[in-house]
């Protein structure tokens, strides 16, 4: 039940992400939006991955009104999202683009809360053994929701219009709720009552390192999603439907990436697998540079995403390595904020790059990113990189 739970719930945050880094685009797009607004649009909306920050710090100290450190923000973050989802096809981006984006960051933090919290929740309740499984299922999650809300998207659309869509994204949002009102919260043992020493953990090598390979990597993988569709879309001309049916391949290929990358880390340890994830990425995105017709696109978009199911189960799965317990949602929280300043990057990065060089140099230009990732590993895992290692910052 508890791992059905966050599944469901990355499911949720997978569908609304999903719109945002792929989908989006085409849809500010159909109303003469340019890729250098859109691009400052996604970096704007996608804020609150930095700040929830100190909504894991809210979480680690605070019982809401008795009903729990996790559950009842998960809650109200999933009824915030679904409420943004609600108001924001009554607004015209093309008249009123300040206030969309502003209603896409509040529904943004809405994801933003209930998602430090289910990484609380998981860490205050996986063996270390498990670390890779359970970040595999929490991927394969959020990518089953991208491939639904893909392949919705399209189909919504073309047949009826973009309401529908946002309205499918707000009842996908709700399908966790009664999940976790059933599931139990397990009380804090002693321990790990939150201090404000366990933050001097940010200041080891090991744990910069780690953040810096969390920015590298979502730069290259936000900053490549965003593109993919909107380069098919002006080279060859794809319809909607078709650009939410390349999304959908790319989506189950990061349901395969996740449970296979979550399994196989746990078999072969982070620091192997880290840099197994980095070198598929940057020989992916370097291939889709060169796609020349629609039907290449499809076998590169699921290996890309495959390579990026792999990297983000292997990036979490490290990270809940280094978590010291003490101050659990807020660690992996700064941990992954970090890691989405990369994806804010990515994205005003590569829809200002790609107005300026093209799609082509600016895919060029994130894959050989990637190389700046590998002489972080000796950083991050020391002389054990090359070995099966673990464990978590407390132990």
């Amino acid at each position: 039940m508890r791992y059905a739970t966050f599944s469901m719930l990355y499911f949720a945050q997978g569908s609304i992400l999903g719109y945002f880094t792929a989908l989006n685009a085409i849809y500010l797009r159909s109303f003469g939006i340019s890729m250098s607004h859109i691009g400052i649009f996604s970096a704007v909306a996608l804020m609150p991955l930095i700040l929830k920050i100190f909504l894991g710090m809210l979480s680690d100290r605070i019982n809401l009104f008795g009903l729990g450190f996790r559950k009842p923000y998960i809650i109200l973050g999933l009824l915030i999202q679904a409420g943004g989802q609600l108001v924001f096809p009554l607004i015209n981006p093309a008249e009123s683009f300040v206030l969309l984006t502003m209603v896409a960051f509040l529904s943004l933090t809405g994801m933003a809360m209930y998602d430090t919290c289910t990484d609380g929740f998981a860490l205050d309740t996986t063996p270390e053994e498990d670390e890779g499984t359970v970040q595999g299922i929490m991927v394969a999650g959020r990518a089953l929701g991208i491939v639904l809300i893909s392949a919705t998207v399209g189909l919504l659309s073309e047949l009826a219009n973009w309401d529908a869509v946002f309205i499918s994204l707000a009842v996908m949002t709700l399908i966790p709720v009664p999940m976790v009102l059933i599931l139990k919260e397990p009380s804090r043992p002693p321990g790990r009552t939150f201090e404000w020493a366990a933050f001097r953990a940010f200041g080891k090598k090991p744990i910069v390192a780690l953040g810096l390979l969390g920015v590298l990597g979502f730069i290259v993988a936000s900053g490549t999603n965003q593109l993919i569709n909107p380069f098919l879309q002006e080279t060859f001309g794809i319809s909607y439907m078709m650009a939410g049916f390349y999304a959908a391949v790319w989506g189950l290929g990061v349901i395969m990436g996740g449970l296979s990358g979550g399994k196989l880390t746990d078999k072969i340890g982070h620091p192997r697998s880290v840099k197994g994830a980095v070198i598929a990425a940057m020989m992916t995105v370097f291939l889709i540079a060169f796609i020349s017709n629609p039907l290449l696109a499809w076998p590169l978009i699921f290996l890309f995403g495959l390579s990026y199911g792999y990297f983000e189960t292997v990036y979490f799965a490290a990270s809940m390595g280094k978590t010291d317990m003490r101050i659990a949602a807020s660690m992996f929280a700064i941990l992954m904020a970090v890691a989405n300043i990369g994806s804010g990057i990515g994205l005003a990065g590569g829809g200002f790059l790609s107005d300026e060089i093209g799609y082509q140099w600016t895919f060029i230009l994130f894959s050989l990113l990637n190389l700046l990732a590998l002489p972080l590993l000796r950083v991050i895992f020391g002389r054990q990189a090359d070995k099966r290692t673990t464990g978590r910052a407390d132990k």
